[in-house]
């Protein structure tokens, strides 16, 4: 078989589409093959595909599959219409998408190998630039985006997550049920949330169940401002009410720790993750030890007492049940005479409705947590960000739940 008829069963070209040539170019490590449209083809606006004249024709190349261990590239001279509508457009090419380099089959490997390495490590192995990796990726989450159906969750997360160090932040929104990021957005202000519930209706805004997040008083105003009956939906997780408690109970641990220390006591020393792990979590050797402590009469200890008898209150359904337990131990942690402890019991307090929401309706951020984490691997990845439009394509491009490959994709016919 010639070379040429390889190259035109292997690529798979439509009609009037043909492979005339194909170059060899060992100094350059490249396969070049060429590719000519039928003189005879009727040509048509790329825009609304109405028969068109040809204004002329320009040479273009595409990155294709590699041939063994050589670079392939497509050649063509690919013909511009004037439509009496749309102006001078050139026409669709059945093999890649408008304004790429590559091939339609040379995006979706790169694409497949974007989802499982950094951009840097992928434009080495393909050996492409970074630029031209960060174009796959940019367009293809251009493409997802302009796919996906914009449909409002009725359960949906809100988390912030770090873009650099001195406190640059983006806003993520989620839908607690499938994980899939919906929006992410520049800064954790009002505005950044609302930026999303304004692109729906008020009526579809009122099938949202419950919004999970901390008790970030922007976030909070955001959806009292746009979500109707808010005040039963606002939903504060678990784990931020466990975050700020076991922080209360660190203060009481070194406040009391430097009074000790002072007089000799080192009981104290080397007992921070006792402190904050999980019972259920411990080894039965460290378990020994904790107990130990535990029984002392310190205040880290009361402290703690405190923080995990809280924990226990998330397993009630009745909201009156939920609320004269959780008013029960308000009471409790407000009367403790531990700073640290009734500032946090305070915080719950001003928050309580938001807390008793997420006892009684099981609703948690634990999702939003999980794609905060791969979130953070996706940084570590790439070795951090500079440009929030990158960091945001990025978070689309691994959390977003798109269609991200080339609609050209195995596509066996074309108008041109």
């Amino acid at each position: 078989m010639r070379d040429r008829d390889l190259y035109a069963r292997i690529l798979n070209l439509p009609a009037p589409w043909s492979v005339r040539d194909v170059e060899l170019d060992l100094k350059a490590e490249e396969v070049r093959v060429l590719v000519d449209l039928a003189p005879d083809a009727t040509l048509v606006c790329p825009e609304c595909a109405a028969a068109s004249s040809r204004y002329d024709s320009r040479e273009r190349r595409w990155r294709h599959l590699d041939t063994c261990q050589l670079r392939t590239v497509l050649v063509a001279s690919v013909p511009r219409v004037s439509c009496g509508e749309h102006g001078v457009h050139q026409i669709r090419v059945p093999w890649a998408e408008p304004g790429s380099g590559f091939t339609a089959l040379f995006e979706a490997l790169a694409i497949d190998w974007l989802k499982e390495a950094s951009l840097t490590t992928v434009a080495r192995r393909l050996r492409m630039s970074w630029d031209e990796a960060d174009g796959i990726q940019s367009r293809a989450v251009a493409r997802g985006l302009a796919r996906r159906v914009q449909q409002l969750p009725n359960r949906i997360g809100v988390d912030e997550t770090s873009f650099q160090k001195r406190h640059e932040y983006v806003t993520v929104v989620n839908d607690t049920k499938s994980g899939v990021v919906v929006h992410v957005a520049d800064g954790r202000s009002q505005e950044a949330l609302e930026s999303y519930l304004d692109a729906f209706g008020e009526a579809e805004r009122a099938q949202i169940e419950s919004v999970s997040m901390d008790m970030h008083g922007p976030y909070i105003a955001a959806v009292r401002a746009k979500v109707p009956g808010s005040e039963g939906k606002i939903a504060f997780d678990k784990f931020h009410v466990a975050s700020h408690l076991s922080q209360a109970v660190n203060e009481v641990r070194l406040t009391e720790h430097r009074a000790l220390s002072a007089q000799g006591d080192e009981t104290l020393k080397g007992t921070k993750y006792l402190w904050l792990q999980s019972p259920s979590n411990m080894k039965a050797e460290r378990w020994a030890e904790f107990e130990a402590l535990k029984l002392n009469t310190l205040k880290t200890g009361r402290a703690w007492a405190i923080k995990e008898t809280a924990m226990t209150l998330w397993r009630y359904r009745s909201r009156p049940t939920a609320l004269r337990a959780w008013k029960s131990w308000l009471g409790w942690a407000l009367r403790s005479r531990l700073e640290p402890v009734r500032r946090a019991a305070k915080m719950i307090r001003e928050h309580l409705g938001g807390v008793v929401n997420a006892v009684v309706s099981g609703v948690t951020n634990a999702m939003a947590e999980s794609v905060n984490a791969k979130i953070q691997w996706i940084k570590r990845l790439a070795c951090g960000y500079r440009n929030r439009e990158r960091f945001r394509n990025a978070i689309y491009f691994h959390c977003g739940g798109l269609d991200l490959y080339p609609a050209t994709l195995g596509q066996t016919h074309t108008n041109a």
